[in-house]
């Protein structure tokens, strides 16, 4: 009777973490408290950074002094990778929104490894388009719909929803004054609305914020 032919297991997904521990790869780690700077607008770009652990916020800020939030990140993104394309300077600047742990690549180790590496060079290209689709998705959203449902999103998102079935994920703590920057409004109305997702039992507070799958409702409705 002739044999079954063999089945390949499945391939495990690419662990960059895991990568970046057991490759060799030269890079320094290091762990900020929160609301600690990790760089400054105006720096220079030398490295490019990878979060292990913790929450990073990228802002810039405006020649007449108004800051603009322009992404939350979590563990598993890369930030700073701008001096890969040639970027001399920091063009916004990195905080730790929460304690954090930063991985840091000095730019010529970080190209040779992608170069060397084809599984991080997927990962981290994945990590490029993800981004620029997230940028385009921010645009329409601030561009077309109301502060309410931006504010939804900016939460559903820092509670990383998609990224699998979790009906229920707790963020940091954030100041309603960063939340009206992400979202570009003023400070009373988030105050307004976050009473308002917490009355309808869409988030709770409990040292930090909850966030609870339903309040995608309020993205949905028209």
């Amino acid at each position: 009777m002739p044999r079954k032919p063999r089945r390949n297991p499945p391939s495990r997904k690419f662990n960059a973490q895991e990568f970046l521990d057991s490759s060799g790869v030269k890079r320094v780690i290091a762990k900020y408290p929160g609301r600690r700077v990790i760089f400054s607008q105006g720096d220079p770009a030398t490295d490019v950074m990878y979060i292990q652990d913790g929450e990073v916020k990228l802002s810039v800020l405006s020649k007449t002094g108004r800051e603009a939030v322009i992404a939350m990140l979590g563990p598993g993104d890369f930030f700073g990778e701008g001096c890969l394309a040639g970027q001399p300077m920091r063009m916004g600047t990195a905080t730790a929104a929460a304690a954090s742990t930063i991985l840091t690549i000095d730019k010529t180790e970080m190209v040779r490894v992608l170069h060397d590496e084809p599984e991080l060079s997927d990962r981290f290209l994945s990590h490029v388009l993800t981004r620029n689709i997230r940028i385009e998705e921010d645009l329409v959203d601030q561009l077309f719909n109301s502060s309410e449902k931006r504010l939804a999103r900016a939460l559903l998102l820092l509670a990383r929803y998609g990224r699998d079935d979790t009906p229920v994920r707790s963020i940091p703590a954030l100041s309603q004054e960063v939340l009206a920057e992400m979202v570009g409004t003023t400070r009373s109305r988030v105050n307004f609305f976050m009473n308002k997702f917490r009355r309808l039992g869409f988030i709770e507070y409990n040292g930090g914020i909850t966030i609870k799958k339903s309040l995608l409702s309020v993205v949905l409705h028209d």
